[in-house]
């Protein structure tokens, strides 16, 4: 950020998720409840994507391959079509890296799901899988940059495969926004489908550490004030509000968030974008940016946000 399988928990996120789940009765000890399938494989994703296996996920890495097998996995798990031009759109594009101007090969994974009401446009949903790799022989997991975003976007295709949209959906997992948005950006200039008929981009990145501040922020609505009055109705999930901004003249520098992942590119093709994603943390782009920092009751209502988020601008576009 910023510039169905069920696969076994670990005893270590078994014992978070019960932690964060576990209630009692007024008079006498309850059993914790057992947690949902949604929220166990949320969780699941993230410490699969985030793993010391993955090294960072880099792109052109052997993590960054090894995390999109993992993805295509479960898109195809939920039952998750590939559009016509494949599963995989793969790409070669100039980046940045540490060593200056770089060649990257990177490859975005898509999915769509086909809408009830209004099945000529579509909703495009982004979070990039790449992260930073391994520097000076340290593992850059990127728990929460970005898989979190991902994690939150398969638990939105999970809920979209049991509640279709009215919109059609593309599902788009990008790779190469750490080397400056390159997935993105070949997206928008090669999409699936024409460009004139994608009514918005919803973009996840960094959606799991809102005990930052307590929210779930949603920029672009300055930019595409018609959204603001669909999303604002929606109350708080446990810790966590949506709060907007981050996106006007008056925000500057690290606070002006419009162009600071991947929907910029969307913004730039004068695409409507909003972007979803919490606000910066100690561990950010740091080799302590792990799976264990995370909150599971934090993120867990951070993604129902995200997914409440989503239907509410799928009922309210285009009417």
């Amino acid at each position: 950020m910023r510039h169905l399988r069920l696969a076994a928990l670990s005893p270590f996120a078994a014992a978070l998720l019960l932690s964060a789940c576990s209630t009692a009765a007024p008079e006498a000890p309850a059993a914790a409840p057992q947690p949902s399938p949604m929220h166990a494989q949320l969780l699941e994703d993230v410490r699969i994507l985030a793993a010391d296996d993955m090294q960072g996920r880099d792109t052109g890495a052997e993590g960054g391959s090894k995390a999109r097998a993992y993805i295509v996995s479960r898109l195809e798990a939920l039952g998750v079509a590939a559009p016509a031009m494949g599963r995989e759109q793969p790409w070669e594009m100039q980046g940045r890296s540490r060593e200056g101007p770089k060649t990257f090969n990177g490859v975005n994974i898509l999915g769509v799901i086909p809408g009830t009401r209004v099945t000529d446009r579509y909703i495009v949903v982004t979070a990039h899988y790449d992260h930073v790799g391994v520097s000076d022989g340290q593992v850059y997991n990127g728990a929460d940059d970005n898989a979190s975003g991902v994690a939150t976007m398969l638990a939105l295709a999970a809920d979209l495969k049991r509640q279709a949209p009215e919109h059609s959906v593309i599902i788009v997992a990008l790779d190469g926004e750490e080397r400056g948005l390159l997935g993105a950006k070949h997206f928008v200039e090669a999409p699936p489908v024409p460009l004139a008929s994608i009514a918005m981009n919803l973009n996840f990145d960094m959606t799991a550490r809102a005990e930052t501040d307590g929210k779930l922020w949603v920029t672009g609505t300055y930019q595409h004030p018609a959204f603001r009055p669909l999303l604002e109705p929606i109350p708080a999930n446990g810790a966590v509000a949506l709060a907007f901004g981050k996106d006007t003249p008056q925000d500057t520098g690290e606070d002006n968030w419009v162009n600071s992942s991947d929907h910029a590119a969307f913004h730039r093709a004068q695409v409507p974008f909003l972007y979803f994603g919490v606000n910066y943390h100690p561990d950010y782009h740091r080799p302590s940016d792990d799976f264990e920092r995370i909150t599971p009751s934090v993120f867990i209502s951070a993604t129902e946000l995200s997914i409440a988020g989503f239907r509410a601008l799928d009922r309210g576009l285009d009417r």
